[in-house]
């Protein structure tokens, strides 16, 4: 017969001993240092993430990366190499590695931190109607897209209702250009019996204007899904802050 009591939650002793110890001699400590970790959390806890600056709230990620040392040095570090919290979260692996202080260990959180949002995000659009949740797909665009260093092309497969029928990356490119095949899209339409396409690509430069290049290739997708019957509901541009939607914009 299995012990219930087995499974009952417990004080980790990594919150108890995780906090940085300064080694006697080295110097005299930052004031912020004693019971840093406890008092960050416990602000987290009470006031949630809008209580934090985003020094601190990558503080808390690298705490499990790095225990028993003072990371708000490097806290410091990544926001200045990235602009925020965000851009930091999402800086691709390579880039990330040229950080002094920055190893597996420590992309390895940020990434599961990045993996976990997009996921979130996600389930928000996902089997609900489109139109009723637009907030939340530009939401899941920009969660996934903004802070990408070269253009990614992405398309929503639709059903009849509007519902999310697949999410998916049809193509990469370089920072400012992704080849994208009008044939392609309506052929994978077609194969997932989808009424309707919703076109993303972003612009790393986080300007969302789009180039005549952007207007040309929605237009031959849209005339491709119209003469099978698949509408196109809307190309969206992602920015760094903000989107450029061609509906709104009269383009499509």
């Amino acid at each position: 017969m299995s012990d219930s009591r087995a499974f009952k939650e417990m004080t980790l002793p990594l919150f108890d001993s995780d906090e940085v110890v300064v080694p006697a001699g080295s110097g005299k400590q930052p004031s912020y240092i004693r019971d840093h970790r406890k008092r960050l959390r416990d602000r987290f806890m009470s006031g949630g993430a809008d209580a934090l600056p985003d020094y601190e709230m990558l503080e808390l990620v690298l705490f499990r990366a790095i225990p028993r040392r003072d990371v708000k040095p490097l806290a410091h570090v990544l926001l200045d190499r990235f602009g925020s919290f965000n851009a930091v979260i999402s800086a691709p692996f390579d880039q990330l590695e040229t950080v002094p202080g920055v190893g597996e260990t420590v992309i390895c959180e940020l990434k599961i931190v990045e993996a976990a949002a997009h996921r979130l995000a996600r389930s928000r659009v996902a089997q609900r109607p489109i139109v009723s949740s637009w907030d939340a797909l530009l939401e899941y665009c920009h969660t996934a897209m903004a802070h990408r260093d070269i253009e990614q092309f992405r398309i929503f497969y639709l059903d009849r209702r509007n519902t999310l029928i697949a999410d998916e990356e049809q193509a990469r490119g370089t920072v400012d250009h992704v080849p994208v095949y009008p044939r392609e899209v309506v052929k994978r339409a077609l194969h997932l019996n989808a009424s309707a396409l919703i076109l993303v690509h972003n612009h790393p430069s986080g300007d969302p204007t789009p180039s005549q290049s952007d207007i040309d290739m929605t237009r031959q997708i849209e005339t491709a899904a119209n003469a099978l019957g698949i509408t196109l509901h809307d190309h969206i541009i992602i920015g760094k802050s903000c989107e450029t939607s061609f509906r709104s914009e009269g383009l499509i």
